[in-house]
This record gives C-alpha cells, structure tokens and sequence, in this order.
C-alpha cells in the first residue's frame, strides 16, 4: 500500500508520498479550451497546469485557475469548502502522486474547531475509489483510478508534533516530545490552532481554533492597498508580493513593507493573548512549538511576546509542509510498522 499524506487547507493544498512534494493554491477554476498552454519560452512546471476531471466536471487547479479562469472558487467559509473544494483538491494532488490502481493509505488532518464537525464527512468523500482525468498542458489526457483504501484524520496541530518525533521510517526519534507537555500554536491560513499534548495525551481545555489565520492580515494589506490603489486585490494574488515587499499595479509600485509589519505585529499580538488567556492553568508546559506557514511568517514578531521555550518548527523546503509530512511519517508508523495510536481527539 502506498503511504500519502494530503494537507487541504484554506489558502494552500500540500501532499506528500515521502519523497516528493506539492503545493497548490487552494483554487479551483472552470476549465475552458485554450488555445495555447504552457510556458511561451517552454513547458512550464507540470503544477502549474493542472486540469483535472472529477465527478464529471472539469476543473483548472491553483495557478492555472488564478491565470486562465473566468469563473474562480475560492472561499474561506468552512461549510463551502468542505462541500465544494476539499474533494477536488485532494484528489487533484493525490493524482499527481499515485499511480492508478495502486492502494493508497492516506493521512490528512482538520483544525481542532472543525474536527468533530467534519472528520466523518471528510473521511466519506475521501474513500475508495476514485475515476479522475488529467489533462496535460499538450492535451493529452489521461483517466485514472485512485484507490484509497484507508483514510486516517488527526487533529491538524499534531502534524508538526508528528514530524518533531518521528523519522522518515516512521520511528520514535525525538522521545522527549513523548514525554513532555507541549503547546503547540499552528497558524493557517483562515485558522490558528492552539492545543496541548500531555506526554501524547489530548488536552480538551488547551485545545481551540480560532479564525485569526495569516488571511486577516492579509486582508488587511489588501483593504490598506485599495484605498491607495483604487483596485481590490484578491487576497490569494497577494502572496508573492508580500514576500518581496512591493507590488505593481496598472504600472505603478506600491510598498507593502511597513503596512506588513504593522498589520503582522497587531495579529501577532492578537494570537499571543490568546496563549495567554488559553493556557493560563498550563503553567506547567514544557516547550511551545510554532508551526504552519503563518507561523513561519509570523515568528520574528511571536516570539518574544510569548512567555516560555519556543520551538519554531520549519522545513527546508517550505514551511508551510510541515504539518503533511508529519501526517506522512505518522502513515508510515501507522501501516508499515504497526499501529501506534494518535493523540485522543475531540469526542463527540
């Protein structure tokens, strides 16, 4: 059985089968003929043009729909999402992972404010068998079946514990996040997540989400932008402009620098007095982690409001993976070394 682990989040859609990686823009787009595909100089990266065939509707994923899209889906309303996005998404990753007909195990998470709400209905969408096309930026199309054969949901903050622990043969490797008690602060993008581990216990009374993702702020950006600008700004075309600092718009630049740290300083502030206020009986924690992109992003501005050890988790290759391939090294413990069992999520 093939170990994949699928990350469906707000702003971006992430996977992994332990070598390779993806990442999407969390984007779907109604798919149209197009004349000429691809790159003008060459062939472009394969992410960056995806068209995929689920339940008989043809879609443009991530970039290919922010670029060639008329007609664009991207919300940040949970109940729409799950009902109209997470499917697709998944599967359009998973199609660039697996081969067809190969049985998938696959692990994904939820933010602990959806979990009990939406962990069935996830696992139902997700599981069995799945008769997708792909279509190549040439044209070449492509039909497959995707076996998912078992589905295993984790409450999403423990991805990072998960890849703090573990190594890449799903072994114990870092016990002292066994024995501790651990905060960890996951920053989304629609959602932060705050939970306890006591030595790999699920602690209820630590544990909320709240909507204070890296998406306020850059909705913030985005109104402070339109008041200088005229234009309103999708947040999700916001992204790379932020990192460099500036952006262009009908041939004028507009600096994003100073905007940025004030507006990141203010949701920095909001997310440490919700530790605060969280946590005040978890005196006793022993390390807080940091993670997800917007943990990242946010860091340098986190840290030092924070009292207590401050772990900031981060992945070489991209911060905002961290969570998916703890997901991947928990599948590997989970279905090639035996059953080790998650951290007790919410009941209900």
């Amino acid at each position: 059985m093939e170990i994949l682990a699928i990350d469906v989040g707000f702003g971006f859609t992430k996977a992994t089968d332990g070598n390779r990686f993806l990442v999407l823009k969390s984007i779907l787009g109604e798919a149209t003929d197009i004349q000429f595909k691809g790159g003008i100089l060459g062939e472009s990266p394969p992410e960056e043009n995806i068209q995929i065939e689920v339940d008989g509707r043809s879609y443009f994923v991530g970039d290919m729909a922010e670029r060639q899209s008329n007609v664009r889906f991207f919300t940040l309303d949970q109940a729409q999402f799950f009902s109209t996005l997470a499917k697709p998404l998944a599967l359009s990753a998973a199609a660039r992972m697996v081969g067809p007909y190969m049985p998938v195990g696959l692990v994904t998470g939820l933010p602990i404010g959806y979990y009990r709400e939406y962990k069935d209905e996830l696992v139902k969408i997700l599981l069995g068998d799945h008769k997708v096309a792909l279509t190549a930026a040439g044209g070449k199309r492509e039909e497959k079946v995707i076996k998912i054969s078992e589905v295993r949901v984790v409450p999403q903050p423990f991805g990072s514990l998960f890849n703090l622990m573990m190594n890449d043969l799903g072994e114990l490797g870092d016990k002292r996040y066994v024995r501790e008690k651990v905060g960890i602060v996951d920053i989304g993008f629609k959602t932060s997540d705050f939970t306890v581990s006591d030595r790999m216990r699920y602690s209820e009374r630590g544990s909320r989400t709240i909507d204070s993702g890296i998406a306020r702020a850059m909705s913030a950006i985005a109104a402070k932008l339109s008041e200088k600008s005229g234009v309103n700004v999708e947040i999700y075309r916001l992204y790379d402009a932020i990192d460099r600092g500036v952006i262009k718009i009908r041939g004028k630049e507009y600096d994003l620098k100073g905007v940025t740290e004030h507006i990141f300083g203010q949701l920095a502030t909001t997310i440490a007095n919700e530790v605060d206020r969280l946590w005040t009986d978890d005196w006793d924690i022993d390390t807080i982690v940091l993670t997800g992109g917007g943990g990242a992003a946010l860091a340098k501005f986190l840290q030092p409001l924070i009292n207590g050890q401050v772990v900031t988790v981060d992945n070489p290759k991209d911060a905002r993976l961290c969570n998916v391939q703890g997901y991947w090294k928990f599948g590997k413990h989970l279905w090639a070394r035996g059953i080790m069992p998650p951290p007790a999520p919410p009941k209900g």
